[in-house]
């Protein structure tokens, strides 16, 4: 799987890099060529990390059932 999926980027990397060449007509490296992965990656590890602090240290109860938890309260007459 892990060598389909590098084939699979590696073809995309390169269709991309020839369209880009026949649209623009040069080859030097823009903005996204320079920093487009290194800000994926970046932005991939930032999320990770972020949602592993909310799960772990914000104390969240996530979607846990209430049967066996919430008892009812006794039930009073009202005296007249």
């Amino acid at each position: 799987m892990f060598r389909f999926a590098k084939n699979a980027v590696n073809l995309t990397g390169q269709a991309v890099r020839q369209v880009r060449q026949v649209r623009h007509g040069s080859s030097a490296p823009d903005f996204h060529d320079k920093y487009g992965n290194g800000l994926m990656v970046g932005g991939a590890v930032f999320c990770v990390a972020v949602w592993t602090f909310v799960v772990t240290q914000t104390g969240i109860t996530w979607n846990t059932s209430p049967i066996g938890k919430v008892m009812p309260k006794e039930w009073r007459e009202s005296e007249e």
